[in-house]
């Protein structure tokens, strides 16, 4: 909930631009918000609801952390923590509320943002249930501002509890790109190819969303758009863009404009392992030949056969 002394915040009206309180007003009341202040959601999601693109997310989040220093943000774990959400509305005690708070405190893998929360809570007996979560040592520990320069989520914690896990993760991201090294030659020469990637994916989705919005999926229907935008990332295609446009250019063409009706498409593609839309294409038209409609080379007499074996004798019945 957002009360009317947000528009008496000296820095909601005089520092945020009219873009910050826009999105300053929608990590304050998103779907994902808490009773506690702290939430999952990743920029992705954040640029897909607020019709952003990722780089103007990073930039808006930058803004928050370093300048306005209103949040909090952890891309390991996704969670973000808004900085005076117990100031603002955790005034109320009592059973119902206090088990509420501490099941929604014992979901937070960052226990950092538990006490970073906790310094603006101005009830004691709440307080002293945040500050019941966090480590012994978190008090001394240094947690540094998100860093908003890369495109990805990627963040390396400074809390050393967790040096072997990053370790683990920056094993599996070399793996993972000898394994695009083999797949393509040219990534060793192109050092920004990872962030090439990501504004590409950008593009995809806007160009997906367009296709969906223009020819009549439902311009209002926002779950399924975002249903159909999963499989961008969370399908074995090598082409997951042109594959999904192609299945729903085919749900056009069958005026059968439904989620169901693309997924349906993209699941036996999927069962098929035609996984461009080149072999796609090959596919169907080995399936599908076009029947070709022989023409009968045969001629037929006008008026009655001549039984086979007759033979005609003009002399008959001269006698």
């Amino acid at each position: 909930m957002v009360r009317t002394e947000f528009w008496k915040n000296p820095i909601v009206s005089e520092e945020m631009t009219p873009e910050d309180k826009y999105f300053y007003l929608y990590l304050l009341t998103n779907p994902h918000t808490t009773q506690i202040g702290i939430y999952k959601i990743t920029k992705k999601q954040m640029a897909f609801d607020l019709g952003y693109s990722i780089e103007s997310v990073h930039s808006l989040m930058e803004r928050f952390t370093r300048h306005h220093k209103l949040i909090r943000y952890n891309p390991e774990t996704r969670e973000i923590a808004i900085k005076n959400w117990g100031k603002d509305n955790l005034h109320k005690g009592g059973k119902p509320v206090m088990d509420c708070i501490n099941s929604e405190l014992k979901e937070v893998e960052d226990l950092s943002l538990i006490l970073y929360v906790s310094e603006t809570i101005q009830k004691s007996e709440i307080r002293s249930l945040y500050e019941s979560f966090c480590e012994p040592e978190s008090e001394n520990d240094t947690y540094l501002d998100t860093e908003c320069d890369e495109v990805d989520d990627t963040f390396i914690r400074p809390n050393t509890i967790r040096g072997q896990k990053e370790k683990e993760k920056e094993k599996e991201k070399e793996k993972q790109k000898q394994q695009q090294k083999a797949f393509n030659p040219n990534i060793e020469n192109n050092p920004d190819i990872e962030e090439q990637s990501q504004i590409e994916k950008t593009k995809d989705v806007k160009e997906i969303g367009e296709f969906w919005d223009n020819n009549g999926f439902g311009f209002s229907n926002v779950n399924a758009k975002k249903q159909l935008l999963f499989w961008l990332n969370d399908s074995s295609f090598l082409q997951p863009k042109d594959v999904i446009l192609k299945a729903m250019t085919i749900a056009c063409a069958n005026n059968k404009r439904k989620l169901n009706y693309v997924i349906g498409i993209l699941k036996n593609w999927e069962n098929e392992s035609l996984l461009t839309v080149g072999e796609i294409d090959s596919f169907h038209e080995n399936q599908n030949p076009i029947p070709r409609h022989k023409q009968s080379t045969e001629s037929f007499p006008a008026g009655r056969a001549i039984p086979s074996g007759f033979e005609l004798d003009l002399t008959a019945g001269e006698e």
